[in-house]
């Protein structure tokens, strides 16, 4: 069974930064590009950034380039989104997923996501 599961949200204040993980389990994570997506209150899903199975090559979403940083570690299957500068309109549940297109925003499998709160 293909578990992957978020941690690391909560509340921060705006300009503050968090670091989210994405344990990985039941899949050959070495083989799947990985994204992470996130939904606001209200709104669909938003793709945030990908990065290849190797690690070696990285996407952002525009309202998130300069800010966040995605960066993985295969030996531990782990996921992990850098995130400073946060923004209130940072607001939303951020999910991992293994990357199917990532404009489209579809996947094969995505975990529980973990809520990221910012406001003062």
């Amino acid at each position: 069974e293909v578990q992957l599961q978020a941690s690391g949200g909560g509340l921060v204040q705006p300009g503050g930064s968090l670091r989210l993980s994405c344990a990985a389990s039941g899949l050959t994570f070495e083989s799947y590009n990985m994204m992470w997506i996130r939904q606001a209150p209200g709104k669909g899903p938003e793709w945030v950034s990908s990065i290849s199975g190797g690690g070696g090559r990285t996407y952002y979403a525009d309202s998130v380039k300069g800010r966040f940083t995605i960066s993985r570690d295969n030996a531990k299957k782990l996921v992990y989104m850098q995130m400073d500068s946060l923004k209130p309109e940072d607001t939303a549940v951020y999910y991992c997923a293994t990357e199917r297109d990532r404009w489209s925003v579809t996947y094969d499998y995505r975990g529980r996501g973990t809520l990221v709160t910012v406001s003062s």
